[in-house]
């Protein structure tokens, strides 16, 4: 799939300096794979100076404490609205990014039950009726933190399954037994409120 071109530039080439991005982790994340993107894009060069958190309301915390510069979060995400709101943050700019490729995963000889446990962020959850093989119906969906937290509970046999990306299965040995797919996404960055170059 070609990537699209599309920056929204409110204070990107005006703001601070992109010294430390932060943005929701483990690695395998697609928010890891959009900071990346952001780093290669706007960075200073270099290694990416990228940090990872658990949720994205660390990575804020981060941002406000001074430990990173600018924070990348999915738009898909339910409470980026509370980003915008915080008169501390300020919204830099947002870019287009598909993410790597999504699909159903198992862990290696793990035999998968009919109705099957399934892990997943919230946010792609449509994407498990789309993705899940016929042979295979829903039993419970666990929501995890990230992609990679969902790829983690299928690597312990937590659930049966997970929604997760290609670098997360990866991550976390699995096999796909679906088809896969990216998703296009928008994605919101932000600095500290106040902050010029």
């Amino acid at each position: 799939m070609v990537q699209p071109a599309g920056w929204i530039d409110t204070a990107l080439t005006s703001g601070p300096p992109i010294e430390t991005i932060g943005t929701l982790g483990p690695a395998g994340t697609s928010s890891e794979q959009a900071a990346l993107y952001f780093w290669a894009d706007r960075g200073r060069g270099g290694p990416p100076g990228i940090r990872l958190y658990d949720t994205y309301e660390e990575a804020g915390t981060a941002l406000r404490e001074g430990a990173v510069s600018h924070v990348v979060i999915a738009n898909a995400y339910a409470s980026v609205h509370s980003f915008y709101m915080d008169p501390s943050l300020r919204f830099a700019g947002a870019f287009l990014f598909d993410t790597p490729d999504y699909g159903i995963a198992v862990s290696p000889g793990h035999r998968v039950p009919a109705a099957a446990r399934i892990a997943t962020h919230p946010a792609p959850v449509p994407l498990v009726a789309e993705l899940l093989p016929r042979e295979y119906s829903v039993a419970e969906i666990t929501y995890a933190t990230s992609t990679s937290a969902a790829a983690r509970k299928a690597s312990s046999r937590e659930t049966d399954l997970a929604l997760t990306t290609r670098p997360a299965a990866k991550a976390h040995a699995l096999e796909f037994i679906s088809r896969t797919r990216p998703i296009r996404m928008l994605w919101s960055v932000f600095t500290l409120a106040g902050t010029d170059s």
